[in-house]
């Protein structure tokens, strides 16, 4: 059994403010350690599960986050950004047995977590064919691409519920829930077990109901903060440029919707 996982931050448990989740700040440090605690825990259920290859990728930010004296040694880490299209999944192919997401956050414009957003500040809304796209969603589609089912995911509250429409046998844990600025987050330690367990649990169950399906045809419909960048992907061939902040793209193969999220976001 091989698997992928996807580490981000901004669903680590008991983080409340970006000044925690940003290189250089006096807070970073302590939610790093929080970051690479629940990854660890995922890695350590999967083996439990029988994983005999781990692969995560770091797809926080700078994409240098996780501290790596901590990881176990069968596990292979991705840290940086190559460019290349599967961005928070790049390293996945068709391989591995599952795809595991930990510190997930909620899409922009919603309330279960402070820090909600949907890969960078300049996007309002995404949409994939009429449904508001989470990173997630994104990522759980690029993994379908490559026939790797999505079984676990831990984050707030309402990205784990999200998570559950779009694939609805993936397992998860909810380390926290957002009010508006504030949160209310397991402890740090209750989430690194709940991971644990959780992922062992995902992985020796029928994963027959974690493959989302693909659709035929796909509209990518991005809505910017400010119509700057909405001008400055309008270029991107092929897209439409519909309203001042607001852009389309049409594409049969999901992998082009990638590659366009890729140049104009």
């Amino acid at each position: 059994m091989k698997v992928f996982i996807s580490s981000d931050i901004e669903g680590t448990a008991g983080i409340t403010a970006w000044d925690e989740a940003k290189k250089g700040n006096p807070e970073y440090p302590e939610f790093r350690e929080y970051m690479t605690d629940e990854l660890v825990a995922a890695c350590e259920g999967a083996r439990a599960a029988g994983a005999t290859e781990v692969f995560v990728k770091d797809a926080h930010s700078t994409a240098r986050n996780l501290n790596l004296s901590r990881l176990p040694e069968y596990v292979r880490i991705m840290r940086g950004w190559s460019g290349h299209p599967d961005m928070m999944m790049f390293g996945i192919d068709s391989s591995f047995s599952a795809a595991i997401y930990t510190g997930y956050h909620n899409k922009a414009g919603t309330d279960t977590n402070p820090l909600a957003h949907t890969l960078t500040g300049t996007v309002s809304r995404l949409l994939i064919n009429g449904e508001v796209a989470s990173e997630f969603t994104i990522n759980a589609l690029c993994a379908a691409r490559y026939g790797v089912p999505s079984a676990f995911l831990s984050g707030d509250a309402g990205m784990c519920e999200e998570a559950k429409i779009l694939v609805a046998g993936i397992g998860t844990v909810a380390t926290s829930e957002g009010f508006g600025p504030a949160t209310s987050s397991l402890s740090p330690r209750a989430s690194v077990e709940a991971i644990r367990s959780g992922v062992e649990a995902a992985l020796s169950g029928n994963l027959s109901g974690c493959l989302p399906s693909l659709a035929d045809d796909f509209e990518l419909i991005v809505e910017y903060t400010t119509p700057t960048e909405a001008f400055r992907g309008s270029w991107y061939p092929g897209v439409e440029h519909l309203a001042p902040r607001k852009l389309r793209f049409r594409s049969n193969d999901f992998f082009e919707i990638q590659r366009a999220i890729r140049f104009i976001v």
